[in-house]
C-alpha cells in the first residue's frame, strides 16, 4: 500500500453502525405513532426487506420513492397489521429525519480515521441520499476527517457504476492506482471499484466466504496492517 494516497470508505454498514442507529430510529418512531408492534418482530421483516429494496435501487429498479415506501409496508403486510398509506408515508418521513440522529459507529472507527488521517487525503463514497448521510457524518463527529463525499445522488449513478468512482477520484484530485476503497459490499464497493483500476479491501463484518484474490479484515482495527 505505500504508493496509496487517497482512502475512499463506505459510510454505512462500514464506519456508520446502520443496524444498530436504524433499530434506534424505528423505536423513537414506532413509539410515538402508536404502533403495536414488537421492535424485534419488526425488524426481523424489516431488515432483509430494506437490503432487497436496496439492491434493486442500486440497479435502477425502483425508485427512491419506492424503496421508502416499499419497505414499509410489506414489512407490515408481512406481520398482518393493519397500516393505511398515509400512516407508511408519515413513519418514512419521520424514520428519514430519526435516522441521523443517532450515530454509534464500529469500534475502532474514530482511533483508524486518526490513524490515517496524517498520512493520506480520505474521502467517502456512498449510495445513500446526500441529507441523510450528511447528517449522519455530521452529527456523528466524524465528517471533519473527510475531504470529500461523493453520494449517489450528485454522481447520478449508484456504486458499482463506474462513474461514481470516477467523479469521487476526480473530485479528490486522485489516481486509481493510488486510491483504495473500503467498504462492506463485494459487488458495490469491492467489484466497482478493482473494475477502474482502484485498489480495494472488503469490510467482512459477518465473515462470509471471499472469492480468492480479495483482501478482507472482519474488524477495523485490522486496517492498520495495511498502512
Amino acid at each position: 500500500m505505500q504508493q496509496i494516497t487517497d482512502i475512499f470508505f463506505d459510510l454505512d454498514h462500514t464506519l456508520w453502525d446502520f443496524e444498530r442507529n436504524s433499530a434506534l430510529a424505528f423505536e423513537s418512531v414506532l413509539h410515538r405513532n402508536n404502533i403495536d408492534v414488537a421492535l424485534p418482530e419488526f425488524l426481523k421483516h424489516y431488515v432483509p426487506l430494506n437490503k432487497w429494496y436496496w439492491e434493486q435501487y442500486r440497479k435502477d429498479l425502483v425508485s427512491q420513492a419506492t424503496l421508502r415506501y416499499g419497505r414499509l409496508k410489506d414489512t407490515f403486510d408481512r406481520l398482518g397489521y393493519a397500516v393505511s398509506d398515509e400512516v407508511i408515508h408519515r413513519l418514512s418521513e419521520e424514520y428519514i429525519q430519526e435516522l441521523p440522529l443517532n450515530n454509534h459507529l464500529y469500534e475502532g472507527t474514530i482511533e483508524l480515521l486518526t490513524y490515517l488521517q496524517p498520512n493520506y487525503r480520505l474521502h467517502i463514497i456512498t449510495n445513500g441520499f446526500q441529507s441523510v448521510q450528511d447528517g449522519k457524518l455530521n452529527n456523528s463527529g466524524i465528517g471533519k476527517f473527510f475531504q470529500t463525499v461523493t453520494n449517489s445522488e450528485t454522481a447520478g449513478v449508484k456504486k458499482p457504476h463506474p462513474l461514481i468512482f470516477e467523479k469521487a477520484m476526480e473530485r479528490a484530485g486522485a489516481l486509481p492506482e493510488q486510491s483504495i476503497m473500503i467498504g462492506d459490499c463485494l459487488e458495490a464497493d469491492v467489484q466497482g471499484a478493482l473494475e477502474v483500476g482502484m485498489n480495494a479491501i472488503f469490510f467482512n463484518e459477518f465473515e462470509v466466504e471471499v472469492p480468492n484474490g480479495i483482501t478482507a479484515v472482519t474488524h477495523l482495527s485490522q486496517l492498520k496492517n495495511y498502512f
